[in-house]
């Protein structure tokens, strides 16, 4: 069965599980990047949508960008819970990092708490843009490979420039020769959209959507593999002929020395979160998928797709055997 179908049918199962009335101690979330990204939005909404929804009392957070994640990642492993509860958010990144050397540390290193969305990928050109449908990227693309700049919010051989590469290599194209241009976090590959640095933005959906709804940018092609039914006018690769999709989970991690008993605990409040409005409200916003998977199936998924990426970068020329 394919990973992601397991992670629906674990989503779905999860969900129906009992939620605790307890709350949680003020809880710190680690940022492994700047403000405006994909993480910074997700964790923050999180926190955010815990206190509306009385679930928290409060809720701090810290933005630690630097060494492509890996330095929030040594700092979680430093710290441990020494100043309380701690959560680091991350995503697809940590394993592709980690299977590209970039970072020194991986998922084995920490302990997975829970997965709680799944974002897709989402290609995005400024308002003012010649370039009107994907259609005329790769036209162009194939014409010139190195004729548009494509940003993203993670180093070269990361999550933003793998999935571009993807994108790409599904129409007959050579995804290593894309021009990618790395920039820290998403609020910088943004900023590098709107000013003209780069032609195209490659990044997680809600990025995207919080562009456009801006007036900024518009979306040309989005990773799912069915239309969203929020956003059903985005077109996904495959309904424009592109065999390519994927999706990006994101989710929480602690330091190794937390005890089951507290892990079990920020998931039993996560399957709470997930039936409030304020986080459905949330949710349709940012165009997520609701995915939660408690701690066991989380790193069940995290094997899995740490395998299935590393033949997808090998296939690429992204890693070597």
């Amino acid at each position: 069965m394919n990973t992601f179908k397991k992670i629906k049918l674990l989503a779905v199962s999860a969900l129906l599980a009992t939620a605790s009335c307890s709350t949680f101690a003020d809880i710190h979330f680690l940022i492994p990047g700047g403000p405006g990204g994909g993480w910074d939005t997700t964790a923050r909404s999180v926190g955010e949508a815990m206190m509306k929804s009385g679930i928290d009392n409060r809720a701090s957070f810290q933005n630690m960008s630097g060494g492509g994640g890996g330095r929030a990642i040594a700092y979680l492993l430093e710290i441990g819970n020494k100043r309380g509860d701690m959560l680091m958010i991350n995503s697809s990144p940590i394993v592709i990092r980690a299977l590209s050397g970039s970072i020194p540390n991986s998922h084995h290193d920490l302990a997975p708490v829970a997965n709680l969305i799944a974002d897709f990928g989402a290609f995005a050109v400024r308002q003012d843009s010649p370039l009107t449908s994907w259609q005329q990227v790769i036209e162009q693309l194939k014409q010139n490979p190195s004729s548009l700049r494509v940003a993203g919010g993670s180093a070269r051989g990361s999550m933003d420039h793998l999935v571009a590469a993807q994108a790409v290599a599904a129409a007959g194209l050579d995804g290593r020769r894309l021009r990618y241009i790395p920039y820290d976090a998403g609020g910088e590959a943004k900023a590098g959209l709107l000013s003209g640095e780069v032609e195209i933005l490659s990044t997680g959906l809600s990025e995207a959507l919080e562009l456009a709804n801006a007036g900024q940018a518009r979306i040309l092609a989005i990773t799912s593999e069915e239309p969203i039914a929020e956003y059903p006018e985005l077109p996904t690769l495959k309904s424009l002929g592109y065999d390519m999709s994927f999706i990006n989970w994101r989710g929480f991690f602690a330091s190794p020395d937390t005890s089951a008993e507290k892990i079990a605990q920020y998931n039993e409040q996560f399957v709470k979160l997930l039936q409030t409005p304020e986080w459905e409200e949330v949710r349709k916003r940012n165009g997520w998928i609701n995915m939660h998977l408690p701690a066991a199936e989380f790193k069940l998924m995290l094997d899995e797709q740490e395998a299935e990426l590393k033949q997808v970068m090998l296939d690429l020329g992204f890693i070597r055997k």
